[in-house]
């Protein structure tokens, strides 16, 4: 469910009063606890706290006209989401935080960097403040290219591993393949 909204005010707006209430408060926890290099605005149809082009010039690799993205916050059609940047690629922030989050007693509903939740009761707010005051802008930029750089070295080394097969090699082994075939025949005659 991507928002239209130009600005957090008027995604705000939109919004039923109950989630109004609940993306409310974590957007507050996520603002006290802010690195001062990181903006927030609308990305991607959701709240968003990123790393602006004057921080960071090259942006998101996806699309370098976007900002690189931190953190999201989103009404879903069945839940709301945080978009957690910072825990996607697992690490010692990511472990930090499951153990943290497991302290709790509350469920983790969580995908890859998103946490799903229906009210603001299954967030341990806390404990959210202290995930994004962990990590300055400077070094998520630094997770960020190292990230970047690790993929595509893992690229580059798988496909290297998978040699491509090439038309020309493909007909070669047919070729191969049916000369066996007629030999194993004429000494089948023989």
């Amino acid at each position: 469910m991507m928002s239209k909204a130009k600005t957090v005010k008027q995604y705000l707006a939109e919004l039923p009063a109950d989630r109004r209430k609940a993306i409310q408060a974590v957007r507050e926890v996520i603002l006290k606890n802010l690195d001062k290099d990181f903006e927030e605005g609308m990305q991607y149809g959701m709240i968003g706290y990123y790393v602006p082009h004057r921080v960071y010039p090259p942006g998101y690799h996806c699309d370098p006209k976007q900002p690189l993205p931190f953190t999201c916050l989103a009404s879903q059609k069945n839940y709301m989401s945080l978009y957690m940047m910072c825990l996607y690629a697992g690490g010692e922030l990511e472990k930090w935080f499951r153990a943290e989050w497991a302290k709790t007693g509350k469920n983790l509903d969580a995908g890859k960097s998103c946490i799903r939740f229906k009210k603001l009761d299954d967030l341990p707010l806390d404990l959210i403040g202290k995930a994004i005051a962990r990590i300055s802008a400077r070094e998520f930029i630094r997770y960020y290219e190292s990230a970047i750089k690790n993929a595509g070295a893992k690229r580059t080394s798988s496909a290297v591993k998978k040699k491509p097969t090439t038309s020309k090699s493909k007909a070669a082994g047919r070729t191969e393949k049916a000369a066996g075939k007629k030999r194993k025949k004429a000494a089948s005659r023989a």
